[in-house]
């Protein structure tokens, strides 16, 4: 017997020491793009799994049935204070950012391979993760450059400019591949600079295309800003989220940030195209093929850069290609994504500015809900009825999740002069509270609600095909909730604020839940078998 125990330990030792050394080299073997075309399970190869948006997993081995099996499989704690990203795996490892910081470890047992940091100025409010592109990682950074990283070791392969920081431009998103394109956006908060999309060469770093979200004078979307004015050269329209992609009509999509001086629209007027807009690029050329703008002539600080999220359903007797948003204004949109023919707008939550919707499928907004400078009350707040939190699309129940919030804010218009600039006003927030919401697809109507508790919510969403929807409320508790009915099956107080999205992958037999908290990474399974 103590023979026998002895050649198990060294059994185990010697397969735990394979697993370590060969993490590296299976990181080696880089991403098969066929990869990014095929619903996630061993794999999570970009920021929402797959292009469609969904965030909707096909595993099933933790399920409804089981759930209350779960169990902590492996903790993986950073140095940082908040972790915003989503991780990539592939190969068996995992990739994820914390501004500054992208670290690569063993996706079955949390241990690290490479740790790859960069010291920046620049905004430093969070960084939502990596894309991969064969063996090489791209990030971007608080200083607006894309970094390309070796996937093996993390050594720098190229940096390069996205924008000038000193204008005040950062960078937060997770880049996007697409074929033999990088695409990447910008962000910025309080200067008046133009916000663009960015195709760069995966190999090389040299620009391939780019897309400012404010037409060039002259082209079309021009007559929406006015005339012998200089606005629509600064106007924002900021690219902060990733976007979803459909391979088979080659069309990316993407939304934009709100038009700049933000709050104040009197040196701006008309609806300031392609702010707050949801857009269809072709990601070859950059060449605008559609738009649709939640919020024309935006004063709130409603940006519509929520996730288009992409699925193929019934809609009115047909099967259609549809992209659904709910956007932070606090509508829901349904459009056919060939075309982006408009085909649902409906409120998600409660609200109090708009008058009705226009021929457009537009809300129309009321007059008292212009910031004043004695202050307007209006809901949603600036911080949005959502916001950049993972919504999800389950197949299964044909629902749209969304972390929505009733959040009421006095807006202050403070501009002293004819061309205002950067912040032409204040907002100040109430109160809020959170809920997550079930809407019917086709007509954004509520089918269930699950309260979150007081304050805002930023916890995103996942769904599986255990029957299980994951996300967190605003006591600590990470939830699974049934998706069909909203009740909850299972939670764990973590003490702490989900301040990301959950994500799910299956490696050596085994799924596996990820969730950020804070600064640490947890990871959860069921039990494994003796």
């Amino acid at each position: 017997m103590k023979s026998s125990f002895a050649k198990y330990k060294k059994f185990l030792l010697l397969m735990i020491c394979a697993s370590v050394l060969s993490a590296p080299e299976a990181a080696a073997q880089g991403l098969d793009p066929n990869a990014l075309l095929k619903p996630p399970t061993d794999t999570w190869p970009t920021y929402n799994g797959d292009y469609s948006g969904r965030r909707y997993s096909s595993l099933d081995q933790i399920n409804s049935e089981n759930i209350n099996s779960l169990t902590l499989a492996w903790v993986f704690r950073t140095p940082t204070h908040q972790l915003k990203s989503t991780p990539l795996v592939v190969n068996g490892i995992m990739y994820f950012t914390s501004p500054d910081h992208v670290w690569a470890i063993d996706a079955r047992f949390g241990r690290q391979i490479w740790h790859y940091q960069r010291k920046s100025e620049g905004d430093h409010i969070g960084n939502r993760g990596v894309a991969m592109y064969k063996g090489n990682i791209y990030v971007e950074t608080p200083d607006a450059h894309l970094v390309c990283l070796n996937a093996k070791d993390g050594t720098v392969k190229w940096d390069i400019v996205l924008a000038d920081e000193k204008l005040g431009y950062f960078a937060t998103m997770a880049p996007l591949v697409v074929k033999d394109h990088i695409i990447a956006g910008v962000s910025g908060d309080v200067t008046d600079i133009p916000g663009f999309l960015v195709s760069i060469d995966p190999e090389t770093g040299k620009e391939q295309w780019k897309w400012f979200t404010q037409p060039r004078p002259g082209e079309p979307g021009s007559e929406t800003w006015p005339k012998d004015s200089d606005a629509i050269l600064h106007g924002g329209g900021m690219t902060w989220m990733t976007g979803t992609y459909d391979p088979q009509l080659n069309l990316l999509y993407w939304g934009t940030g709100n038009p700049n001086p933000v709050l104040a629209g009197e040196g701006r007027m008309g609806d300031n195209l392609f702010t707050c807009t949801i857009v269809a690029l072709n990601p070859d050329t950059g060449k605008l093929i559609w738009n649709f703008q939640p919020s024309p002539h935006d004063v709130h600080d409603w940006d519509a850069v929520q996730t288009p999220v992409l699925f193929d359903a019934g809609y009115k007797g047909k099967t259609r290609k549809l992209l659904a948003q709910a956007s932070r204004n606090g509508f829901y949109f349904l459009l056919d994504r060939t075309t982006g023919e408009h085909l649902t707008t409906a409120p998600f939550i409660e609200t109090t500015w708009s008058s009705g919707i226009d021929a457009k499928g537009r809300p129309a907004a009321k007059p008292e809900a212009t910031p004043t400078p004695d202050g307007a009350l209006v809901s949603p707040g600036s911080d949005g009825a959502t916001n950049w939190m993972a919504p999800s699309f389950d197949p299964q129940t044909d629902l749209f999740y969304v972390n929505a919030r009733r959040l009421f804010s006095i807006y202050y218009n403070t501009v002293d002069k004819t061309k205002p600039e950067g912040w032409g006003g204040r907002d100040r927030n109430l109160w809020a509270n959170s809920t997550i919401r079930a809407l019917d697809y086709r007509t954004g109507k509520l089918v269930w609600n699950h309260e979150l508790g007081d304050g805002e919510s930023i916890a995103g969403i996942l769904t599986t095909a255990g029957h299980l929807l994951f996300t967190a409320d605003n006591a600590g508790n990470l939830l699974a909730l049934d998706p069909s009915t909203g009740k909850t099956l299972w939670h764990l107080n973590v003490g702490a604020h989900l301040v990301a999205s959950p994500m799910t992958y299956q490696l050596g037999g085994r799924q596996y839940l990820i969730v950020p908290i804070q600064d640490t990474l947890y990871a959860f399974a069921l039990p494994e078998k003796l």
